[in-house]
């Protein structure tokens, strides 16, 4: 769906993407979508990857028994892409628009937003148990909302990316995304398998953590659109949101089974796979 996305986005203009690297961005106009284009862009991007979770949870028709060393090899290999996005697509471009001091506010906004939601949520992960306040629901949908959780800054960062009218930045951050949101409809559906859950039941809770991507996408395109000062401080809340999650709930997680070697290999592998995309194709 993303490769049709970018196609889409050159649909205009027959000349290859490749050929506006030499030249200024200026060069090209007729290159610029716009507003509403940008907006359904990152809707279909953000969908695509909230998909990517349902697929990511596949495997567990097959093999429901995987071991926790590929679980954590597989969630350390998330982190590392997110940790990539955070760096390179997010904090690179907040500095470059908004100097240092927006970009300082925002990382601190999201940092904070994303530690509240993290008392003020109710949801569960399986090794620390519950979190946030106690509520009657089943354990199901507290493991759906703790990846809820997760889901929610990485539909930001698609959007507020779109937003800045970067396709091809967007399109490989988005495509980053995707590939680290599969290990983590994994880590949904895995548990639930584990704990009597059917495989089809655990892949539609997996798939269904996906859809809050999209919304935040939304919100996140549609606000930078509409308030362009807001673009530097959203570009770091974003970053701020997702690297709460790494360093809080991916790291930590893949670490707590005693498969530390595993998961920092795995760690270190998305985050060099993150960067050679963007620095090959942005």
């Amino acid at each position: 769906m993303l490769g049709l996305l970018a196609v889409s986005c050159r649909a205009r203009n027959p000349v290859p993407t490749f050929a506006f690297y030499a030249f200024p961005r200026e060069a090209a106009p007729s290159d610029v979508p716009s507003h509403g284009e940008l907006i359904l862009f990152a809707f279909i991007a953000s969908f695509a990857d909230g998909l990517a979770t349902g697929v990511g949870a596949l495997p567990v028709a097959l093999a429901a028994r995987a071991s926790d060393r590929l679980l954590d090899g597989l969630l350390g290999f998330a982190g590392g892409i997110m940790l990539s996005v955070t760096a390179f697509g997010l904090l690179i471009p907040a500095f470059d628009s908004g100097g240092v001091g927006t970009t300082m506010i925002g990382l601190a906004i999201g940092v904070g937003v994303l530690a509240i939601a993290d008392r003020t949520v109710p949801h569960l992960h399986l090794l620390d148990g519950p979190e946030g306040p106690r509520v009657s629901l089943q354990r199901a949908w507290l493991i759906v909302l703790a990846i809820t959780i997760h889901n929610v800054p990485e539909g930001l960062a698609v959007g507020v990316t779109f937003g800045r009218g970067d396709i091809d930045a967007a399109i490989i951050l988005a495509i980053g995304i995707g590939i680290q949101d599969m290990p983590e409809g994994l880590a949904v559906a895995l548990p639930l398998v584990r704990e009597g859950y059917g495989t089809r039941r655990a892949i539609a809770y997996a798939a269904l953590t996906g859809l809050a991507e999209p919304v935040a996408a939304l919100a996140g395109v549609t606000l930078v659109i509409v308030f362009d000062p807001l673009l530097p401080l959203g570009l770091a809340f974003a970053a701020g949101a997702m690297a709460y999650v790494v360093f809080d709930e991916l790291i930590p997680e893949s670490y707590r089974r005693g498969h530390r070697e595993v998961a920092t290999f795995g760690l270190l592998a998305g985050f060099i796979l993150m960067t050679t995309l963007e620095r090959l194709f942005t």
